[in-house]
């Protein structure tokens, strides 16, 4: 079958304006039940929004390729320099290695929860979301904290040109963006020559040193996946997260009176309102998917949003449920390019979100201040008010 033929469709939203932004799960679910495998004649690539499907594509390695452009970055590219470049930072990510910053990430959230406690609300975006993750990873990779709002004006550059572009600007504002930052790491990195440290920038140096193990290129590339990749995510965990919980006052209250429960309401969060949307493939050799003939050189657009709230993985998918179990949710991706970030973020969702809302209990949400970035893929928010 070739779904390329005309489908009964929902009519195509704009990715980026405000009103999709603010809830694109309504379209997600029409796809979803019309046509789960859809043909976007304007963008030329496939949307794939049924969460088996899902699975399928990003399992399987001989049908699909993350490669879809030049890029040195670990997250499009396929073994055997995948497998490479993830060994490098791997170590980094365990389980084990995150949880040795439980006791610094405790100390953040808590010094910024102090100091927004001397108000009485906050934009949790700019004085809670956004600095603890930058905080951590800026700490890990051994850059400069007192730096986190150039990164922050950088990284959201690139961010928001992940996607569906509607300015010209956009593009051109994200390749200044990786202009500013491989302009700081390139200077990090000869700081780091001259004098190692015990950072991963300085442990990513001396694997590219060893003349096999990482380009220059690769280096560069992967300490801007990590410094972006490390936070952005987070942040839209727990600003997105929060947004459900203020949506849902007794799951909020939920959250503020059970100890114990933070590692399963992140995990639902997570479905809830995946921080990623959506990746791509590109088909390696003709194919189906779901009886849908993909041919080779196709584009796919995955849907993690969509997945996460399928009702044929999901009971009640469109319910917040934070005692959900089991709860496998697709938001870090499956396979070979799960998110190697993805027990940091977890840690730190765990805690802020927990921290948050018991500190303040009488918490309520400013709608009407309420902003989201234009940013389809790292869907998130730009402003969050909140009064205590």
């Amino acid at each position: 079958m070739d779904a390329r033929a005309a489908q009964a469709i929902p009519p195509e939203p704009d990715w980026l304006s405000q009103e999709f932004l603010a809830d694109p799960y309504p379209y997600y679910r029409a796809l979803r039940e019309s046509s789960p495998v859809h043909y976007d004649e304007a963008r030329g690539r496939w949307i794939v929004t049924r969460y088996h499907d899902v699975l399928r594509v990003l399992r399987d390695d001989e049908a699909f390729s993350a490669q879809q452009d030049m890029s040195a970055s670990m997250l499009v590219s396929d073994p055997p320099d995948h497998t490479r470049l993830r060994a490098l930072v791997s170590k980094a990510f365990t389980p084990r290695e995150v949880r040795r910053l439980e006791p610094r990430i405790r100390a953040i959230v808590d010094d910024l929860l102090d100091a927004a406690a001397a108000g009485d609300g906050m934009d949790v975006i700019a004085q809670f979301a956004y600095p603890l993750p930058i905080t951590v990873i800026a700490e890990l990779l051994g850059v400069d904290p007192e730096e986190r709002d150039f990164f922050r004006d950088a990284s959201q550059k690139i961010a928001v040109a992940m996607g569906p572009i509607a300015d010209r600007g956009v593009a051109q504002q994200a390749d200044v963006g990786r202009g500013q930052l491989s302009a700081y790491f390139n200077e990090l990195i000869e700081r780091r020559r001259a004098a190692p440290r015990d950072d991963l920038v300085s442990a990513l140096i001396r694997a590219e040193d060893q003349g096999t193990s990482l380009t220059h290129r690769e280096l560069l590339a992967m300490l801007l996946l990590l410094l972006i990749g490390g936070h952005e995510t987070t942040v839209n965990l727990i600003a997105n997260g929060l947004l459900a919980l203020l949506r849902h006052r007794d799951q909020y209250e939920l959250m503020a009176t059970t100890p114990g429960i933070e590692h399963e309401a992140v995990e639902e969060l997570l479905r809830y309102d995946a921080p990623v949307q959506y990746t791509g493939r590109v088909a390696k050799a003709d194919t189906e998917i779901g009886s849908v003939r993909i041919r080779k050189g196709d584009h796919v657009r995955v849907i993690l949003a969509a997945a996460n709230r399928d009702p044929a993985a999901f009971d009640r998918p469109d319910e917040l449920d934070l005692r959900r179990d089991p709860c496998p949710h697709v938001s870090f991706g499956v396979g070979i390019h799960y998110c190697l970030g993805g027990p940091l973020a977890r840690l730190e969702g765990e805690i802020a979100i927990a921290a948050l809302v018991r500190r303040f209990p009488a918490m309520r949400l400013d709608e009407e201040r309420l902003r989201w970035r234009p940013a389809a893929v790292l869907r998130g928010l730009e402003t969050l008010n909140v009064t205590f």
